[in-house]
């Protein structure tokens, strides 16, 4: 666990020293983002806008972790055990890709439409059923929607077979 705790240490002071508009706590053992983090990078948040926190152990990203960030533009979450995104992930004014692959999600994150410039949702390898369809088509950016390994429902595989403003990978079932 020190082991750990001293990781992420490194690689959020780095981040402030080096003055760098990422920071990468993939594979660092997290539960939770630290609220002792957002102290250390105060002087840095509005010049991230890269933050990977893949292969954690992650159950919730807080409001305070979306408030804090708001310069993000790729949020990398995959191989956590996300259920769900907090309401202010919609307020992610210049997001622009999310990756949510191989989470326990079993429905679609709809604040998610919200986000006017995000082009890239990764949602490979959760439990999600449906999809709203007609919000994503009306999302104004979206280019690409991963929803492979899902168990879409006949009704979200059908609607999603229709040209759309954005690519689809998707599974088919045969």
């Amino acid at each position: 666990m020190a082991e750990a705790v001293a990781n992420v240490a490194r690689r959020i002071n780095a981040t402030v020293e080096e003055g760098k508009n990422s920071l990468d706590l993939s594979n660092c053992k997290l539960i939770s983002f630290p609220d002792g983090v957002f102290k250390v990078l105060r002087s840095v948040t509005e010049n991230i806008q890269v933050i990977s926190l893949a292969d954690n152990e992650m159950k919730a990203v807080s409001n305070k972790f979306f408030t804090t960030f708001t310069q993000l533009r790729e949020l990398d979450l995959h191989g956590n055990v996300l259920t769900k995104l907090p309401e202010k992930v919609g307020e992610m004014s210049h997001l622009t890709s999310i990756n949510l692959a191989n989470n326990s999600l079993s429905s679609f994150p709809d604040k998610l439409t919200e986000i006017a410039t995000l082009e890239r949702i990764n949602l490979e390898g959760n439990s999600i059923t449906e999809l709203p369809v007609e919000k994503l088509s009306n999302m104004p950016a979206l280019k690409w929607l991963n929803v492979k390994s899902n168990p879409l429902d006949s009704n979200t595989q059908a609607a999603l077979q229709s040209p759309h403003t954005y690519d689809v990978l998707m599974t088919t079932e045969s």
